[in-house]
């Protein structure tokens, strides 16, 4: 189906429980923090009402059969993108798929799995934002754009201790990948309506153990909550919203959340967006979770922007 048919028919269809379902996307290179965002969102939402798949199930060879390929998994011809493309119309539309699996652990394809879309689908991993088709399933899209130097460290960690990898074999990888993160990965930023950002306050020295900021670039292709009062709200030193000009020139809304951000003036933030979807519900605790690392409220923060379209999208 052509995307711009699928836009229109996916406009047909209601959204909420027992119709289609509401699509979000999370597209970002290799260890850029995809899982730990969509976590947050299945803690606060409940899993019995998400269903959450990585294409990055959709690789076309096995490890053993890449080491001999003149591509990496982060190129078009390493993934059926053409099969993830009809999935993803499936769910859009709230088809079940019989979706393709990856382990990671072992870099072998496993027995495919049935994937029931449930009120609400995210879909995260390299290529979601590659095609126009992929693109028009889905209601709002993200992107995460961490500096390089931490996502080479994330990746290091990650992969040495939970995928079999020396470090210096995940190193050498990445060099490896690196023309075609150029190529096909990093380019699926401008698609995204929200683009994030974890990294230090550049001229701070903040001590090691502070979570990282949060800059989210916030585009109008879709409503965003109302931001404007919160100078009125809370120290403009750890929490401010502002007006600037991506390099194409359209003006674009960025919020910065700083690591240091006091747990109370994040709550105040959290609590006012999340009154603008006026539900009648506690706002959910398990936003900003790191795990055995503690928690992060620019990472709260940016989960609750997540959370306020999809259940804005819903409505």
């Amino acid at each position: 189906m052509p995307d711009k048919m699928l836009r229109m028919h996916r406009a047909d269809i209601p959204g909420g429980r027992n119709r289609r379902p509401v699509m979000l996307a999370i597209a970002g290179d290799s260890a850029s923090g995809k899982t730990t965002l969509t976590a947050g969102l299945v803690g606060a939402l409940g899993a019995e009402r998400i269903t959450s798949i990585c294409v990055d199930d959709y690789h076309r060879f096995d490890r053993a059969e890449r080491a001999e390929l003149p591509f990496t998994p982060l190129h078009p011809k390493c993934n059926y993108i053409d099969t993830m493309e009809q999935h993803l119309q499936l769910l859009s539309l709230g088809q079940p798929i019989l979706k393709p699996v990856y382990d990671h652990s072992t870099g072998a394809l496993a027995r495919p799995e049935l994937i029931e879309p449930r009120d609400f689908v995210i879909v995260e991993g390299l290529l979601p934002l590659h095609t126009k088709l992929s693109r028009a399933c889905f209601d709002a899209t993200v992107y995460l754009d961490p500096p390089e130097e931490i996502r080479r460290d994330w990746k290091v960690r990650r992969d040495s201790t939970k995928r079999g990898y020396q470090p210096e074999q995940v190193l050498a990888e990445l060099e490896k990948r690196e023309p075609e993160s150029a190529e096909f990965i990093r380019p699926q930023r401008k698609y995204a309506d929200i683009v994030v950002r974890f990294a230090p306050v550049a001229e701070r020295q903040d001590p090691p153990t502070t979570p990282l900021s949060a800059e989210l670039t916030l585009r109008p292709m879709i409503p965003h909550p109302d931001l404007t009062r919160i100078p009125e709200w809370v120290d403009q030193q750890t929490i401010h919203l502002k007006l600037v000009r991506e390099a194409d020139g359209r003006p674009v809304d960025m919020l910065h959340v700083h690591g240091y951000a006091p747990r109370e003036q994040s709550r105040v933030v959290e609590k006012a967006i999340w009154s603008q979807l006026g539900i009648d519900a506690e706002l959910p605790n398990a936003l900003g979770s790191l795990g055995e690392e503690g928690r992060s409220e620019p990472l709260a923060i940016t989960q609750l922007l997540l959370l306020y379209h999809l259940l804005a999208a819903a409505r």
